[in-house]
């Protein structure tokens, strides 16, 4: 049974790509399961974010996992393929502990995908796909994450993709203090979000989401309202910022749509962020005049601020994370002796069973209770001696000196020289 990580991220493959392989929260614990009834994987946790999607498995033949992942997605291994990569159990450990630390991500340091990853853990060990092999895993990820947060300032200095979105804003209009700003969803995401345009005092804020109740609790936090997305094509013209981030598997506002919004502003700029992948807005969208649309892959820029300094408490967290793959690497290796350590007690088991089920016939028969311990204790010397006694009197080379000297060290013996 291997240990793997197979995926693709920000790094390896554009939105396009991104978008067609994430996995939204609600069907994951149906594709986890798929993805252990193929026999793809014994173990299996899922992490799919707006910048990647990763499957960490246990499996006995990587490329079932490959294809069940391209497979699951209507396309071929070999449209994927490109992007994808596919890494050992030492890499597996380390890229993991890289992600949970926030040294993968796009905004170098940002502690939300910790929480991200904590969440695709529940959710497989609520599916009964985390098995002991996962669990250790990512117990081992966690412990690290809290090692590199309180001991280096990676995550100091850090510009949010929030924050980076009142950035991007502001470059379009003067302040952000006195305009519209529409929200589309009510997750994790938009509140984030909606929290730091809030800070800039908008003039209106509106929550759009899918139920009207869940956009309203989220709306009133920030003194705002909340509509359904079905007001959404006669309600657009009203914003001057639309922030839209839904687990929606198609796009929820189309080009024509923001077409008769712009005609209805007469074509006052209009601010749009799709923080979605799946993408929210069509791309299309992009492509007119008086609309700025940007996506998680456009704010790489805006997120450099402090980076280099970022950059030098990396180093210190990439040290760390050595050490700890150091340490789960040997923790794989004694996990492999398992089995091998559970068949020797069993065999050791049977053999004294077998001679106390022999002395306890003798005691009942009325022999001496003396020599029946005595031949007791001399079957049990003779049957565990036999197997190494046997290999240091069979052999020779190279192989045998191994064994002898193999021997010699696990009991402890040091014959004189």
């Amino acid at each position: 049974m291997q240990l793997v990580a197979i995926g693709l991220n920000h790094h390896t493959a554009p939105l396009s790509i991104r978008e067609r392989l994430a996995f939204p929260a609600e069907t994951l614990p149906d594709a986890l399961a798929q993805l252990v009834d193929s026999h793809a994987a014994r173990e299996a946790t899922i992490v799919s974010t707006c910048n990647r999607t990763e499957l960490y498995c246990a499996t006995q033949r990587p490329e079932d996992a490959l294809r069940w992942l391209a497979g699951y997605h209507g396309l071929t291994l070999d449209e994927v393929r490109p992007y994808l990569y596919l890494l050992d159990a030492p890499e597996t450990a380390r890229h993991a502990f890289r992600v949970a630390s926030g040294l993968d991500s796009m905004v170098l340091g940002e502690t939300q995908i910790l929480g991200q990853i904590k969440d695709a853990v529940r959710t497989a060990e609520r599916a009964g796909t985390l098995g002991s092999l996962l669990n250790g895993l990512f117990q081992k990820t966690f412990s690290v994450a809290k090692d590199v947060r309180s001991q280096t300032a990676v995550g100091a200095s850090s510009v949010s993709m929030a924050a980076a979105g009142v950035k991007l804003a502001e470059q379009i209009f003067a302040s952000v203090g006195g305009l519209n700003v529409l929200f589309i969803g009510a997750g994790e995401m938009i509140e984030l979000v909606a929290t730091h345009f809030a800070a800039r005092q908008p003039a209106l804020i509106t929550v759009a989401n899918r139920t009207l109740e869940r956009g309203q609790r989220l709306a009133e936090q920030f003194g705002g309202n909340a509509i359904t997305l079905s007001e959404l094509p006669d309600q657009l013209q009203r914003y001057d910022v639309v922030v839209s981030s839904t687990a929606s598997q198609l796009p929820i506002i189309g080009k024509g749509m923001v077409e008769r919004a712009i005609k209805a502003r007469r074509h006052r700029p209009m601010f749009m962020l799709d923080l979605a992948v799946p993408r929210d807005i069509e791309a299309e969208v992009g492509r007119m005049d008086d609309v700025y649309l940007y996506t998680v892959d456009d704010i790489a820029g805006i997120v450099e601020v402090g980076h280099q300094a970022r950059n030098q408490a990396a180093e210190e967290a990439e040290l760390i994370i050595g050490h700890r793959v150091a340490e789960f690497t040997d923790w794989l290796k004694r996990r492999e002796s398992v089995p091998l350590i559970r068949a020797l007690r069993d065999e050791s088991e049977r053999v004294r069973r077998h001679a106390l089920e022999a002395a306890m016939k003798q005691l009942a028969r009325g022999d001496n209770p003396e020599k029946v311990l005595e031949a007791l204790s001399v079957q049990l010397t003779n049957k565990l001696m036999h197997p190494p006694t046997q290999a240091l009197s069979s052999g020779s080379g190279a192989a045998h000196d191994a064994q002898v000297e193999l021997i010699a060290r696990l009991y402890r013996l040091y014959p004189e020289q």
